[in-house]
């Protein structure tokens, strides 16, 4: 109790300290979601839908990770009775894409109230799962204290990340003491779970592999040889851009991993291309991809351009302090993919899938002209998932 208490006390005096800058930050467009701001209804409970009594609570951090959630709330919401105390699923989030695409499969989405708020505003549920790495004390405690199961999904802890995980090891063996099961991505993975305390683990494998995105449209593969620049960040376009010598007999795809770029990289995307002598469009022209040149600033997009696309230049992980994205989205059309070397986020993943060429910004043209596939090896069992959140 006495732990308890001196443990809202701090967070209250960090979010007090913090709370004029995290108004002032909310003015910044990437915190904007239609007319809700992600840092005031965390922080303030602006605008925040109210959390509801319910059978699942999931929690997941932002826009990828929300996604992989997508299939098993469509299977609970379908195959479980209904009740009229409670709603079947609810969603909580971080982030303003998180919460846009848990709104597109779940009537039920809020953002995360900080941790002091929780004890007030978290309600009860049966099933708490929380997604990865967001590893919230109080969250995972008040599920606890409300009589909830609770589990960690798709666990994971980065060889990069591992050394500061460690320097925090009481807090994490502290809210471990609240989770009932651990569904770790790999065995390396359980290992640095349980030296933090986790217990109870599980090796499932990446559950991104079991629920991976299928294409929302059909567009024309054409004989042109299809290259995107996929989910890119600051640098990453101009570098590889200024390293690419764009063929005839090819089109390339530009997709940025943030919105508020859009702008930024289509006026460079456009200078290339009229540097090149090459036409250029924007996907919300709505011309058809009929150009060399196309950059999609729209989202929700990629998974349909990876369904067409011969090589996938798989970003975020040229630019050291990214660490990548995930590989199996593209792999499962068995695609070329060109990484950086800049992955410890993702690699787990990266293990998963057959045929990943690591190269630098120089080297890019010259791997984009071989004859490269890539392949899943092994994915996480959907059934056997749906079991254990059971």
């Amino acid at each position: 109790m006495k732990n308890n208490l001196l443990y809202n006390a701090l967070s209250f005096v960090i979010w007090a300290l913090c709370a004029p800058f995290l108004f002032l930050f909310s003015f910044k467009p990437k915190f904007r979601c239609d007319d809700k701001n992600s840092l005031m209804a965390r922080f303030f409970g602006y605008k925040n839908p109210p959390l509801k009594p319910c059978k699942y609570h999931f929690h997941a951090c932002s826009l990828g990770e929300v996604a992989s959630l997508e299939k098993i709330v469509e299977y609970f919401e379908l195959n479980t009775p209904k009740s009229a105390k409670q709603v079947t699923c609810q969603i909580t989030t971080i982030t303003p894409t998180g919460y846009k695409k848990a709104r597109s499969f779940c009537q039920n989405v809020s953002f995360l109230p900080f941790e002091w708020m929780l004890g007030f505003k978290l309600k009860k549920c049966e099933i708490l799962v929380v997604f990865e790495a967001e590893l919230w004390l109080n969250l995972f405690k008040y599920a606890k204290i409300h009589g909830a199961k609770t589990i960690l999904l798709n666990a994971r802890i980065s060889t990069n990340s591992y050394k500061n995980y460690l320097k925090f090891r009481f807090y994490y063996k502290e809210l471990f003491n609240f989770v009932d099961l651990v569904l770790a991505q790999s065995s390396d993975d359980e290992k640095r779970l349980k030296s933090l305390g986790a217990r109870n683990t599980k090796v499932i494998g990446n559950v991104k592999s079991a629920v991976l995105a299928k294409p929302s449209k059909n567009y024309e593969k054409t004989k042109k040889l299809n290259i995107c620049i996929a989910s890119s960040h600051e640098n990453e376009e101009a570098q590889i851009l200024k390293a690419l010598n764009l063929a005839q007999n090819e089109r390339l795809f530009i997709v940025p991993r943030h919105p508020q770029r859009f702008k930024k990289v289509c006026d460079l995307a456009s200078l290339y291309a009229k540097n090149q002598n090459l036409s250029f469009e924007k996907f919300s022209d709505n011309l058809g991809f009929k150009s060399d040149v196309i950059v999609i600033d729209a989202l929700g997009e990629l998974i349909n351009i990876y369904a067409i696309s011969d090589i996938v230049v798989l970003c975020g992980s040229f630019e050291k302090g990214i660490g990548g994205h995930n590989p199996l989205e593209c792999a499962q059309f068995e695609c070329g993919i060109i990484s950086g070397k800049y992955y410890f986020n993702q690699q787990t993943l990266y293990k998963e899938v057959d045929g990943i060429i690591i190269s630098t910004y120089g080297d890019i043209d010259n791997f984009i002209h071989q004859n490269l596939r890539s392949k899943i090896l092994h994915k996480c069992d959907f059934n056997e998932l749906i079991q254990e959140l059971q």
